[in-house]
């Protein structure tokens, strides 16, 4: 009699998913700086288009605001908003194989329990149902996190986070995998922002709703000292000839299909045509 698998250790909490919803929240007190979004949010739309395939019913996974949700309820029957709860290892209200598509877009990113909520999404999808999503990753905000580190190690001996841990591209593949995914695809675009100091940056990342969630983030708020000079480290270390600052921003995206029969099959190992050795040799000089 074959023993049941180990449970599987809890996801560390990594973001206070209740404070995320208030600085959310006060992100639109504010007037959203919704730029970014907006732009995420027409790419989206814009690869759904390329896909060959009539969807029928979808869910929005959190993206901030509706603009997603209204812009693709025009091409989908059934499209409606869906919450990932504060405590983000509670299950989705999803039933198996209950819809064809998933999207999300600027959201994932704040997650603390990403593979279980991709795996849920997988087992939601009916075979050949799309997961399209986009979260932000890579060297987002290197600068600002550089300048912090700089200024803190500096002024007050050591450093605090300040910039939440983002995944990498690797990484998105493999939690695609992972979750059980069909024909995962990753790949990341890298947005540029200028602003006009490090103090401009700081309050669109506030409008934005994006300021620090971490668990482990410090309490207190900043020095004025370490402000002034971690925006004067940012300067000197990124800044254009026009005296400008630059803020990147990766968008990583995230596509996969839950398994079905009809989808293309890798090749058998053994079945290529060609050999690795052949084609580099004919690789170009």
């Amino acid at each position: 009699m074959s023993m049941p698998p180990p449970p599987s250790s809890p996801a560390p909490v990594l973001f206070d998913r209740t404070l995320l919803r208030a600085r959310q929240r006060r992100a639109e007190r504010l007037g959203g700086a919704t730029f970014l979004l907006e732009r995420v949010v027409d790419d989206a739309v814009e690869r759904l288009a390329a896909v060959n395939r009539t969807f029928t019913r979808g869910i929005d996974l959190d993206t901030p605001g509706e603009r997603l949700c209204h812009a693709l309820g025009e091409r989908i029957a059934a499209m409606s908003p869906l919450a990932v709860p504060p405590c983000d290892s509670d299950p989705l209200p999803l039933e198996p194989q209950s819809i064809d598509l998933a999207v999300s877009a600027l959201a994932l990113q704040f997650v603390n329990d990403l593979p279980g909520v991709l795996s849920q999404l997988r087992r939601a999808l009916k075979p050949d149902g799309l997961l399209l999503a986009a979260m932000i990753g890579g060297d987002t905000l290197t600068e600002l996190r550089q300048s912090f580190a700089a200024a803190e190690a500096e002024i007050e001996g050591g450093a605090s986070p300040h910039v939440s841990p983002f995944a990498d591209l690797r990484d998105a593949g493999g939690l695609l995998q992972r979750a059980g995914f069909a024909l995962p695809v990753t790949d990341f675009e890298r947005i540029t922002v200028r602003y006009d100091n490090a103090f401009a940056l700081m309050q669109d990342l506030r409008r934005m709703g994006a300021t620090n969630v971490l668990v482990e983030r410090r309490k207190l708020p900043a020095r004025r000292a370490t402000l002034l000079r971690m925006a004067q480290i940012y300067s000197e270390r990124f800044a254009d000839e026009d005296g400008r600052i630059r803020a990147t921003f990766d968008v990583i995206w995230l596509l996969g299909w839950a398994p079905d029969p009809s989808q293309p099959k890798p090749l058998r190992p053994g079945s290529a045509k060609f050999r690795l050795e052949d084609a580099v040799k004919r690789r170009p000089k």
